[in-house]
């Protein structure tokens, strides 16, 4: 099985990192490739609508080039990962294939769901918020998703080990447990990924990790043999998106 992680930022060090997440959960016989444009290719990270809108087109690119692809060293994906929590291109990407395809968000929210009655999103940037709750309504958690918090942590500064952003993470985390009463927190970045085994020994309930809790969910789909329906909206689309550069 052949999974695509597609990072829509330029960060070659998160990609990395993501990807020793995806690996740690895909399985023996699951190979994970995870991809991001190259610098100018694509917003350096996504912390803004524009940031967004381009982060869609990369996502949209980087499907396209993965299913014309024809040489065995570039086959195309059986399923795809949308690495970045605002499941920017989501609904583009699911138009370009027929494999499964899974935005961290939504995984995340999803497995949440299933492992605790309520949840909380911790996040990066306040701007952020409203496209969280956007995606909140349209994934049907609205009941569920008692808190939302944002650390106003920009998303590169994840990336510094030295950063207090950690730490801030952290405290919001535990406020969402005792004061909001989540069974569960969602992070709401791919960069957050390395913090989720540390948070869930500190809260002391499943912190969720978007990254890992969407390559469980697209691994099974395809062990499932089940993919993305082309009986309407997600049918192939009149005219394809440009491939963009690979990294």
């Amino acid at each position: 099985m052949r999974i695509h992680l597609i990072n829509p930022n330029t960060s070659r060090a998160m990609t990395d990192k993501i990807a020793v997440t995806a690996r740690e959960v895909a399985g023996l016989d699951v190979s994970v490739v995870a991809i991001c444009p190259a610098p100018g290719a694509g917003p350096a990270a996504v912390e803004s609508h524009t940031d967004e809108a381009w982060a869609a087109l990369v996502v949209a690119q980087q499907v396209a080039a993965s299913e014309a692809a024809g040489a065995p060293d570039a086959a195309p994906a059986d399923g795809y990962v949308v690495a970045c929590f605002g499941d920017p291109g989501l609904d583009a990407a699911r138009e370009l294939t027929n494999g499964p395809v899974v935005g961290i968000a939504e995984a995340a929210m999803h497995v949440a769901a299933l492992s605790g009655r309520t949840f909380a999103v911790v996040t990066t940037l306040s701007r952020t918020l409203g496209r969280a709750h956007d995606l909140v309504r349209r994934y049907g958690f609205e009941d569920a998703c008692v808190a939302m918090y944002a650390a106003d942590v920009p998303v590169l500064e994840l990336e510094d080990a030295g950063s207090a952003a950690r730490e801030t993470i952290a405290r919001l985390c535990e406020r969402a447990v005792r004061d909001d009463g989540a069974d569960t927190v969602v992070l709401g970045c791919a960069g957050m990924t390395d913090l989720c085994a540390d948070l869930t020994k500190r809260t002391g309930v499943p912190v969720i990790d978007g990254v890992a809790a969407a390559v469980g969910l697209v691994s099974g789909m395809v062990r499932m043999s089940v993919g993305t329906s082309k009986r309407d909206e997600y049918a192939p689309p009149p005219r394809l998106p440009a491939a963009g550069p690979q990294d």
